[in-house]
């Protein structure tokens, strides 16, 4: 199986001093082995890779504990919008279903409470895997 295949993945990326961030996030497969993932413009994954496209990825469970036995693998990661995000939009809802809209649901509910309205997966990442 490949890490597109899993249900979940941690993709980490990397502060401006080199600080490791894990993120769990859901995942499609793209073409040429490919990952494809949705983000909001305004997330720190999305602000981290404005500056650096190194990342690692690893299978992991909802809660982002690593798969026993996985190891990480490097990657490099962008972000994209317009077709490309288009296609990865299709994918994760066909992937993931009616969770694709319960975490909307709940994203904005948590934004109004929080003021803080950040857009909900207007943002596509494109991760190219290390051969």
């Amino acid at each position: 199986m490949s890490l597109a295949d899993e249900k979940h993945l941690v993709l980490t990326t990397f502060r401006r001093d080199g600080t490791p961030v894990p993120t769990t996030v859901w995942a499609v497969p793209l073409d040429d082995g490919k990952i494809g993932l949705w983000t909001s413009s305004g997330s720190g994954k999305a602000k981290r890779l404005a500056h650096t496209e190194a990342v690692t990825i690893q299978p992991c469970d909802a809660r982002g504990r690593v798969t026993v036995g996985s190891e990480p693998s490097d990657a490099v990661a962008h972000l994209v919008d317009g077709a490309e995000f288009a296609a990865i939009q299709v994918k994760v809802r066909a992937k993931y279903g009616f969770m694709t809209k319960l975490t909307k649901l709940l994203s904005s509910i948590g934004g109004t409470l929080k003021r803080n309205r950040v857009p909900y997966g207007d943002r596509g990442i494109v991760i190219t895997p290390s051969i």
